[in-house]
């Protein structure tokens, strides 16, 4: 579709608070280095930026010989934003300043009966009205994070193949209890947006952060920016096949990545190896990667085998992922890759190694993710962000 001059204009203002959010304190001329936009045109948005209480002045440096420049920097009290990761077995939820720093946080337990849209609302809800209380300041947004095929637009969970949701309408569902603006998308987005606003991608092209718990996906991004692909679905990496004829897998296809690499595919494969192992906590899935990391660390020989196991799926998917998009960096994140870490990374390398063309896996670099605390959280909180933004408020 061609892009409006308003759609360019927005993506021109994510650009510039994106830099100086980066920055911390920067330059009128150094962001436009950085944006590739003219200074008038920086000078210009920053200006409208400082109206709406995102950005405020932070004195002059020295320029060499020339009139001082002036700085900017981000306004912390430009408002609040909230970010909400609901995963299948938690909702997340975190408020952040304007400069998309955390200020407090609190999380819910989702029991294993709790798949109905009401039960899951009331949880976001619970959530939202926690980190709010005694919270001063204007709300910009809340951006939530659930699981499966999102239709932003319509804020409808189109399927979550975990709760077996079809054409939920959870924006209106949320809006009856919540007089908020409300962005819905899902944790693939939102994990991409928060590592190339602060975390490893930040300043990088072509990326793909893989999300790893419960459920498994790639997010993507093009030239710095968020891919969705025409329907926003771009991403369900988890639900190619890697083993044909596999393990049955809860999308009802059999042999995919997500039924291997994901945290229930996890324990799978700890059952397989050791089916009376204490590592195992059968209806515990945060328990069992908790027990893994800790038989890691000390050396566990069947932790060991289950990590060289997951290692080995998960990096011929990459390799598979490498060589399809050619990427510059591929990020292991969300909770199975926090709890798994370094020994995992490692495996990964190594397969990737062995299994991808030469010519892409040169360019490509795989790193574990360096957002601090919950990246989804963190994602959804920013695309709020720029939901106000685009939105005009």
């Amino acid at each position: 579709m061609a892009r409006t001059s308003r759609d360019i204009r927005s993506a021109n203002r994510l650009g510039v608070i994106q830099q100086v959010i980066s920055a911390g304190t920067t330059s009128r001329q150094r962001i436009a280095a950085a944006t590739g936009l003219s200074l008038g045109t920086v000078a210009t948005l920053v200006g409208e930026l400082t109206a709406l209480g995102l950005l405020t002045e932070a004195g002059r440096e020295d320029s060499g010989g020339g009139r001082p420049r002036g700085l900017v920097t981000p306004n912390p009290r430009g408002g609040l934003l909230i970010g909400v990761d609901v995963a299948e077995t938690y909702v997340h939820v975190d408020l952040f300043d304007a400069t998309l720093t955390r200020l407090t946080g609190t999380e819910e337990a989702l029991r294993p009966n709790e798949r109905r849209p009401e039960q899951v609302v009331a949880h976001i809800v619970s959530g939202v009205r926690t980190v709010m209380a005694g919270a001063g300041g204007r709300i910009l947004g809340a951006g939530v994070s659930v699981p499966g095929q999102v239709d932003r637009e319509g804020g409808v969970s189109v399927f979550a193949p975990n709760w077996d949701w079809h054409d939920v309408p959870l924006r209106d569902l949320l809006a009856r209890s919540l007089a908020l603006p409300l962005h819905l998308d899902n944790p693939l987005r939102a994990a991409v947006v928060a590592e190339l606003w602060s975390g490893a991608a930040r300043g990088r092209d072509d990326v793909a952060v893989i999300n790893l718990g419960t459920g498994v996906g790639a997010g993507l991004a093009f030239g710095g920016a968020l891919y969705r692909g025409s329907s926003n679905t771009a991403g369900e990496w988890g639900h190619t096949t890697l083993v044909l004829d596999g393990r049955l897998c809860r999308c009802g296809s059999r042999g995919c990545v997500e039924a291997y690499v994901g945290a229930p595919g996890i324990m799978q494969t700890l059952r397989d190896l050791a089916p009376t192992s204490a590592l195992l906590h059968p209806e515990d899935q945060t328990a069992t990667l908790g027990a893994l990391a800790a038989g890691l660390a000390a050396g566990d020989p069947i932790a060991a085998k289950v990590n060289a196991e997951t290692g080995r799926y998960l990096g011929v998917a990459v390799a598979d992922l490498i060589n399809l998009i050619n990427p510059e960096l591929v990020v292991l994140s969300s909770w199975v890759a926090d709890r798994l870490g370094v020994p995992l990374l490692d495996e990964v390398r190594a397969v990737v190694t062995q299994h991808a063309l030469r010519r892409p896996l040169t360019d490509a670099e795989i790193v574990l993710s360096t957002v601090p605390g919950n990246p989804v959280s963190l994602g959804a909180a920013t695309l709020a962000l720029e939901g106000f933004l685009t939105g005009g408020r």
